[in-house]
């Protein structure tokens, strides 16, 4: 069986623990025989628990040293304020998912989603590019299944002329992402027996 994937069997519900504050997050289909365990409705709005994953990811990340916080919009933008808040920085920036008429000048980047079907695009406005210009950044998101939303966001910082000092999450989602990331706990994604199969063929020529 692969790391963080399961045989999904009607499960309704997923347990998770964070810093004591202990959840269930409902398990929907996200493509065809995948399913994955939904964090929206916390990472949205439960005060609790963004308060308790932001004191131990900001714990962790204070090590790196970073100058600011960058996220992309707009699940992790409750989580990020608090890691920011915590890190004793006075700002954070946030890259938007679509170009909006009072932005004269931006970056963009295209990424894909496991939650959301079809491209993507990040956004970074020239003010907020000079924020980053010259120091030290942590990319931040909620979950990290296959990386693309973070590496959209490194590539981002790279071109304002920022210096990745750490990536960090609340969760890393499934099998795919490889890279250095700082995150609490392991969320498993839910396939069909056959996808299961595909999938450790596909992963395993990838590594081959």
């Amino acid at each position: 069986m692969l790391r963080r994937v399961e045989v999904y069997r009607g499960q309704r519900d997923y347990p998770i623990e964070i810093g004591g504050v202990s959840r269930r997050l409902p398990i929907v289909q996200v493509d065809e025989g995948v399913w994955i365990a939904s964090n929206a409705e916390l990472v949205l709005g439960d005060v609790e628990f963004i308060s308790a994953a932001a004191k131990l990811v900001s714990e962790k990340v204070s090590r790196f040293s970073p100058e600011i916080v960058v996220t992309a919009e707009s699940k992790a933008i409750a989580f990020a304020y608090e890691v920011a808040k915590l890190l004793g920085h006075g700002k954070f920036v946030i890259a938007r998912k679509s170009v909006k008429s009072y932005m004269r000048d931006y970056l963009v980047e295209e990424v894909r989603s496991i939650t959301t079907s079809g491209k993507q695009f990040l956004v970074l406005p020239r003010e907020e590019a000079e924020r980053i210009r010259g120091r030290r950044v942590c990319v931040l998101d909620d979950v990290v299944s296959t990386g693309g939303t973070l590496r959209g966001l490194e590539r981002l910082v790279e071109r304002a002329g920022g210096k990745i000092a750490c990536r960090a999450a609340i969760w890393i989602e499934g099998p795919w992402y490889r890279g250095d990331l700082i995150y609490l706990d392991e969320l498993p994604i839910f396939v069909r027996e056959g996808v299961l199969q595909r999938l450790e063929k596909a992963l395993a020529s990838q590594e081959s």
